[in-house]
């Protein structure tokens, strides 16, 4: 039975494919979860050790500096997770013999595309989110050829901190609310996101998927503005809540954030076969857990 090692396992993402392991989604292999105080990825020593005792197959990333806002004056946290750590996993990956599965962002882009981003496309990021991102991202794909890097988008879960329960607990607590409608993305279920990888992993696994490399999209269909989001969250719990549409220079913040950052996925879906969900029906999912 093959290993697979989830960093950051208390994260959205990392707690997703957790849930799913316990409902054995994967029973060909064994999932070691580790986070922060199991296994320290900025700790390069530790990270060797850890491969080689354990005989990693594949280790799917899910450790991320994600405090946007707090990254621009953290930025050596944010370098040493998102850039030092990412390089410790594809080093020891490299050594050890075990593909990497990455999960990166659509804050790599940059603000002036008005269609859909494909993988190929320029980056440009405009935090220090998004740039450690981008640099550790890049550090994986150099270092350990087996690399698949996910760029995906806005991600809630019934698990963590996110957008979906700050509304809910706002919408709690006020009959008005303020969102912004000129940052248009879709969001991504974290559960759905989970459940690509693995699958990525099992077609792999099957002979029938690419080569274990490059860079893939992924988030929920559709499209939409953090306002339709907030809009929808409310409309489908049946909140009373009045949504009122700013826009981003009214709700200033210390990061830059993309105001278009459309993914397409048409590479994945033609690569590993998957299908994604249209952003709402994964809402209403997310909803009734809550």
């Amino acid at each position: 039975m093959k290993n697979i090692l989830v960093t950051g396992a208390k994260g959205q993402v990392g707690s997703e494919l957790r849930s799913l392991a316990a409902k054995n989604f994967l029973p060909d292999f064994n999932v070691i979860f580790s986070d922060a105080d199991e296994l320290d990825i900025c700790n390069y020593d530790e990270v060797a050790d850890f491969f080689k005792a354990n005989q990693i197959a594949y280790c799917i990333n899910c450790a991320a500096y994600t405090a946007v806002d707090k990254a621009e004056s953290d930025t050596d946290n944010a370098i040493k997770v998102n850039v030092t750590g990412t390089e410790n996993l594809a080093s020891a990956c490299n050594i050890y013999g075990a593909k990497l599965l990455h999960i990166s962002t659509d804050y790599v882009y940059h603000n002036s595309q008005n269609t859909p981003f494909i993988e190929t496309d320029e980056t440009n990021p405009q935090s220090v989110y998004g740039l450690t991102k981008l640099q550790g991202e890049q550090k994986a794909m150099e270092i350990c050829a087996q690399t698949i890097v996910v760029r995906t988008s806005w991600v809630y879960s019934s698990f963590g901190n996110n957008f979906v329960k700050t509304m809910l607990k706002l919408g709690a607590e006020r009959p008005e609310l303020k969102v912004i409608f000129d940052q248009i993305g879709t969001p991504t279920y974290a559960a759905d996101l989970a459940e690509a990888m693995l699958d990525m992993i099992k077609i792999h696994e099957s002979g029938n998927g690419p080569q274990w490399k490059g860079i893939y999209h992924y988030s929920n269909e559709g499209v939409c503005s953090w306002y339709d989001f907030a809009v929808s969250i409310f409309e489908i719990r049946k909140l009373p809540v009045k949504v009122f549409p700013i826009e981003t220079k009214d709700y200033p913040t210390p990061a830059r954030r993309p105001h278009f950052s459309l993914l397409n996925k048409s590479k994945i879906k033609a690569d590993f076969g998957i299908g994604i969900p249209y952003w709402r029906d994964s809402l209403k999912k997310c909803l009734e857990l809550l």
